[in-house]
């Protein structure tokens, strides 16, 4: 404690402005990872070629689904005032494929690898805010990339075939990063439009003759699917530095000087009405006397809140201050 009320002692006797530029504004960063899964409901269609048992092809297919990997982030910071919030999500919302098929035959039961080009459309929307500052930002675009997979199609009449299959598609990455002009928001984003798909579907098949016999696979398909997807894995980071911390006197108590800056600027050692925890800082309604330009003011109530930054100071515990006098 003597050595406290010395170190308290010396700092009075500190010019002020000498205090302030020892200070530095406080901050708060994060990050964030997530994946999806989604349902998926599509169409596709084809033509096979037979020669024996092994049958080769081709088919395309599109499909809709919703696989948004969606997460919310809070970065809080140390002093009293509100966390940041953020949030960032990636949405692969439909794809489509062209693949080359080859496959072998034994007699009803057709097993089959495929592989090819895959396209799709992936958006990543990402925000951030800390009191009154805001920022988002959106990115989209249709890409292109590859698919691999195999399934199993079983004809059940010459003219109906059921399908059990898989893809692994890969569209790439997608990312972002923005910044407030300050720097005060800081939050950059990637999301891996990397997926896998089951689906069991059901197929018409129009072979080139009507009188086909079981297992012919010759000929033009055409049917629809459903199943799920799973992947879209997406990272985020964030960074913020808060612009106002609340500095009403209405909320605090146990108020006392600690010392008066060269301005006349008063900083206090205090408790919030909410808090045991002692800090040392100013008070909001002398700011805005002395310095008007450093008080925020917040639509959803009438409380003032200082932006320490502008003062050159920071808002501390009781322990970091004497820490700080040491």
């Amino acid at each position: 404690m003597k050595k406290i009320i010395i170190a308290i002692a010396a700092t009075i006797a500190l010019p002020g402005s000498v205090f302030a530029q020892a200070l530095v504004p406080i901050s708060a960063s994060g990050s964030n990872s997530d994946s999806a899964s989604s349902w998926v409901v599509g169409a596709h269609a084809g033509y096979n070629w037979q020669g024996g048992a092994w049958v080769y092809g081709l088919e395309a297919d599109i499909s809709a689904m919703n696989l948004n990997a969606d997460m919310n982030t809070i970065l809080p910071f140390t002093v009293p005032i509100p966390p940041a919030a953020a949030n960032t999500n990636a949405e692969v919302n439909w794809y489509g494929t062209f693949r080359g098929r080859l496959g072998w035959s034994s007699g009803p039961v057709l097993f089959y690898g495929t592989g090819g080009l895959a396209y799709g459309r992936v958006e990543l929307n990402s925000s951030i805010a800390a009191g009154p500052l805001f920022l988002a930002s959106q990115t989209s675009s249709v890409r292109a990339g590859w698919v691999l997979g195999a399934g199993i199609e079983y004809m059940w009449r010459p003219d109906l075939i059921l399908n059990i299959g898989y893809q692994h598609v890969d569209l790439g990455t997608i990312s972002l990063f923005a910044t407030t002009p300050t720097g005060s928001l800081v939050q950059s984003a990637s999301a891996r439009a990397r997926f896998d798909v089951v689906t069991a579907g059901l197929s018409w098949h129009f072979s080139p003759t009507d009188k086909a016999p079981p297992g012919a696979w010759q000929g033009v398909y055409a049917g629809g699917h459903v199943g799920g997807a799973w992947g879209n894995r997406t990272n985020a980071s964030y960074f913020a530095q808060p612009v106002a911390a609340i500095s009403d006197v209405r909320l605090k108590r146990d108020i006392s000087l600690v010392v008066r800056l060269d301005d006349g600027l008063g900083l206090y050692r205090y408790r919030y009405l909410w808090s045991d925890t002692v800090y040392v800082g100013v008070m909001a309604q002398e700011v805005a006397l002395l310095h008007p330009d450093a008080i925020v003011h917040n639509a959803l109530d009438d409380y003032l809140r200082v932006d320490y930054s502008r003062l050159g100071l920071k808002l501390m515990t009781d322990s970091e201050w004497a820490a700080h006098q040491l």
